[in-house]
């Protein structure tokens, strides 16, 4: 019986290589000139440092834009509200959003049942896996789940016939 799983992962090492390129631009731009903005990732978490609102909104930008050049989505970061650090610096931090939560997984269970397709979902931990007795099916379940408008990047693994 034809099945897939969806998830939502992101690669590390891009994450990593995105930071190290922001960090590559933060040094060479003229606005940063003599500033300790920085970009770091611990575990799952980024931290973003700099002196200002200012700085620390383009650090933001600077380090989506990276994001979006390595085909990651930046709706895989979940930035908190902008805080104060040591030495009369900002701080900004964003989890990085790993596996799909209840509350999605519950909505794109109801979204598939209520549509009447014959699929059966299977909520596993931090995914879904999909079956049905027809590959046509599977497809329309892909299509109903992309038009929920999740903002947390899915992706779409396993296909098995």
């Amino acid at each position: 019986m034809p099945s897939f799983d969806i998830v939502s992962k992101i690669d590390l090492a891009e994450v990593d290589n995105a930071i190290n390129g922001a960090m590559r631009e933060i040094q060479n731009r003229y606005d940063f000139k003599n500033s300790e903005s920085k970009i770091t990732r611990t575990e799952n978490e980024v931290e973003l440092i700099a002196e200002d609102q200012y700085k620390i909104d383009q650090v933001q930008q600077i380090f989506r834009t990276h994001l979006v050049k390595r085909n990651l989505s930046s709706g895989s970061f979940d930035f908190s509200k902008v805080e104060d650090a040591r030495g009369g610096m900002l701080r900004q931090s964003s989890k990085i959003i790993q596996g799909i939560d209840r509350d999605i997984s519950q909505k794109i269970n109801k979204c598939i049942k209520n549509s009447k397709i014959k699929v059966q979902v299977s909520i596993r931990g931090e995914e879904l896996r999909l079956t049905s007795g027809k590959k046509d099916l599977l497809q329309k379940a892909i299509q109903l789940t992309k038009e929920l408008e999740i903002k947390q990047p899915l992706q779409y693994i396993n296909f098995r016939d």
